[in-house]
């Protein structure tokens, strides 16, 4: 399944709530942390097509058909920049530039393909992992799969 998005702001949040919609048909509970992870990198990955790219774009989520335990969730934005995704190190009083150290931080396996009229940003996250314990305060640095980032100020539980 997928939606369209537009390179407008308001879009995070239909793409929010487009796929709260279709997570919640697919049996995957609004209040589970599977559903609040996959919202959020939602969130991220939509932000920075529309913002970065200033280009339409196309959200796809793939849900399994059962959802067991063990269910992987894909999402995927395909943009139409052929820009790398960069993750930067935001400094401390930055309002932006966290998103893809979020994704790394939350998602289970990320990455990104050169597709014929753009890019492909995709990630992954297995129902069954366990959560990032993650605890950082600004002007820490936490170490998401494996990069270390500095400046971060988030927490997740």
């Amino acid at each position: 399944m997928q939606l369209e998005i537009r390179p407008d702001p308001a879009e995070v949040g239909r793409a929010r709530r487009w796929a709260r919609s279709r997570l919640a048909g697919s049996g995957i509970q609004a209040d589970e942390p599977l559903a609040e992870t996959l919202i959020l990198l939602v969130s991220e990955l939509v932000t920075n097509a529309v913002v970065h790219t200033g280009r339409p774009a196309v959200l796809r989520l793939s849900l399994p058909h059962v959802v067991t335990e063990e269910a992987t969730v894909r999402l995927e934005v395909a943009d139409r920049s052929g820009r790398a995704p960069v993750p930067r190190c935001a400094g401390d009083d930055a309002t932006g530039g966290r998103g893809l150290a979020l994704v790394d931080g939350l998602a289970d396996r990320w990455g990104w393909s050169v597709e014929a009229t753009g890019k492909r940003i995709w990630c992954e996250v297995d129902r069954c992992a366990k959560s990032p314990d993650l605890a950082v305060s600004c002007g820490g640095a936490v170490a998401c799969g494996g990069a270390a980032y500095e400046g971060l100020a988030y927490e997740v539980v």
